[in-house]
């Protein structure tokens, strides 16, 4: 059998079990399409149609093929400051520029560069993103909009609550709606029966919403209502903006290039971990990065062209897609089928929508992100590491997700200069046998030589001196080299070198197995 034939016969074996996972994730990305739409500023249809460029497209060229693609929580913030900067219009012409961005870092091979940002600040973005996502959508979730920035929107939280409760009214009905939908998915993650556990924790939820809305007759915002013509819930098509001539002359504005810079850089650097972590997940090929990449710019450039929402690997409909048994990039393709489907023959069920209960799944999934349960791993590597973290956080909730970003790169641009020129040295002697200990923390390098050679030259000839290793983090050649050339000369007084080569092998030992372990 020829190597063609080899891999359709896998596709065919493995194609039921693809069917089924794809129905799960289709499941899973239906809502999550929606909702972010709406916490983006843009129509509930526009993050369907990437849902499905997301699946077909990507899903067929991806260099990781478990991993599914859609619109996602971490591009949210920025793209809803961009509606609100550039408008509407101008969405689709950046969406553009940062796919082809990503289509050249992919094929020049710059995949694994992406990877390269501190998990801190990955972190805290993710975090930041997830605090503002729940103060926004809190405001919505009452069937209001969002008061402004986010700080603004997370100290207006309490008013606007307390005014709800005593009020009453829509507000009320509608905060009830978004309570109920919060439930529903904690309780179905947490009890739900072994037997109906495929059934995925935010559809259950919106389905509860819809039939509680409806047989109680509630008065409150529906999908439709977030449409200059709500007649078009039957037309997803009408959401479709292609570029103008007008926008194309904005093409090489510094704001519109830095936006797509941005847009470029979150959602390569959310997709890449996104499929590193799937990776972890399934013993399957693994992933592709610079492909992926390439794919990923392919299916924005698209998403672009259409002015609908940007996209990223997704871990939330990824992980679904491993649990409910995906094999091959099937599911992934599949579960953009059956989104073109639904959108083809059912588009009026989403009529029926609450526009509270997609802003309570955004407010669960926004808690999901701001919760802090990754610090105990990150104080693992230090208390910096956690600094930079909860440093990442205010500035993007103080200001905005790139400021906030960049902030963080910048404090661990400045942990690493400090790590590499930091070096403490401590000695101490014993007269009676003769012997010197000395001891080094932090990194013996090209920078610090000078200090490290000062010390030397303190030595009193003839003893005999002893290199202490375990609170090292790194050496350089330069500085052994040093060491070397110094032994010599003092070999000369009668004197000797001991340099301790286990201790720093096993310090180094010990740190790479509590750094997988830290992963795992």
């Amino acid at each position: 059998m020829d190597h063609k034939s080899s891999v359709i016969e896998y596709y065919r074996s493995n194609f039921g079990k693809d069917a089924l996972a794809s129905v799960v994730v289709f499941l899973v990305a239906l809502p999550l399409c929606m909702g972010i739409s709406i916490a983006s500023g843009v129509p509930p249809t526009a993050g369907l149609i990437t849902g499905i460029i997301g699946g077909i497209v990507v899903g067929l060229l991806a260099g990781s093929p478990l991993q599914v693609s859609g619109p996602a929580a971490g591009l949210t913030v920025l793209v809803w400051q961009i509606v609100q900067q550039y408008g509407l219009p101008m969405l689709g012409l950046i969406v553009l520029l940062a796919g082809l961005m990503q289509l050249a870092a992919g094929l020049l091979k710059l995949g694994q560069w992406f990877r390269a940002v501190s998990p801190a600040v990955i972190h805290g973005m993710l975090a930041g993103i997830g605090v503002l996502i729940f103060s926004s959508q809190f405001h919505v979730m009452l069937d209001g909009k969002p008061i402004g920035a986010g700080v603004q929107n997370l100290l207006g939280i309490p008013g606007a609550l307390t005014y709800t409760l005593s009020a009453g009214g829509a507000a009320l009905k509608a905060f009830g709606i978004g309570i109920l939908t919060i439930a529903v998915i904690a309780l179905w993650t947490n009890f739900a029966p072994k037997k109906l556990k495929a059934l995925p924790a935010p559809l259950v939820a919106i389905v509860t919403a819809v039939l509680t809305a409806a047989l109680l007759h509630l008065k409150i915002k529906y999908i439709p209502d977030l449409l200059k013509n709500p007649d078009d819930i039957n037309n997803i098509l009408s959401v479709i903006q292609y570029p103008t001539l007008e926008s194309l002359k904005h093409v090489t504005d510094s704001g519109v290039l830095v936006a797509a810079a941005s847009v470029a850089f979150i959602a390569s650097a959310e997709t890449l971990l996104c499929a590193s972590a799937v990776d972890q997940m399934h013993q399957g090929p693994r992933t592709k990065y610079d492909k992926e990449l390439a794919a990923q710019g392919i299916g924005n450039a698209l998403c672009g062209l259409l002015g609908v929402l940007p996209m990223t690997g997704v871990i939330v409909r990824s992980s679904a897609n491993v649990d409910a048994g995906g094999q091959t990039r099937s599911s992934a393709i599949l579960h953009g089928v059956w989104l073109l489907l639904f959108v083809a023959v059912l588009p009026f069920t989403l009529a029926y929508i609450p526009v509270a209960s997609l802003a309570g799944l955004l407010v669960f999934t926004g808690y999901k992100l701001a919760y802090p349960k990754v610090v105990p791993k990150l104080l693992h590597f230090g208390k910096t590491e956690a600094a930079i973290y909860f440093s990442t956080i205010v500035v993007i909730v103080s200001t905005d997700l790139l400021k906030g970003v960049l902030f963080g790169l910048l404090l661990s641009l400045i942990k690493l200069l400090y790590v590499f020129s930091h070096l403490e040295i401590r000695w101490d002697e014993d007269f009676i046998s003769n012997r010197l200990n000395l001891y080094l923390k932090g990194s013996a390098t090209l920078i610090r030589l000078p200090l490290l050679a000062a010390e030397l030259e303190r030595i009193r000839p003839g003893s005999e001196v002893h290199i202490h290793f375990e609170d090292l983090d790194y050496i350089d050649h330069a500085c052994l080299d040093l060491l070397t050339n110094w032994e010599k000369q003092h070999e000369a007084t009668g004197g000797g070198l001991v340099i301790e080569w286990e201790e720093l092998s096993l310090k180094y030992h010990q740190r790479r197995t509590g750094a997988q372990e830290a992963v795992a």
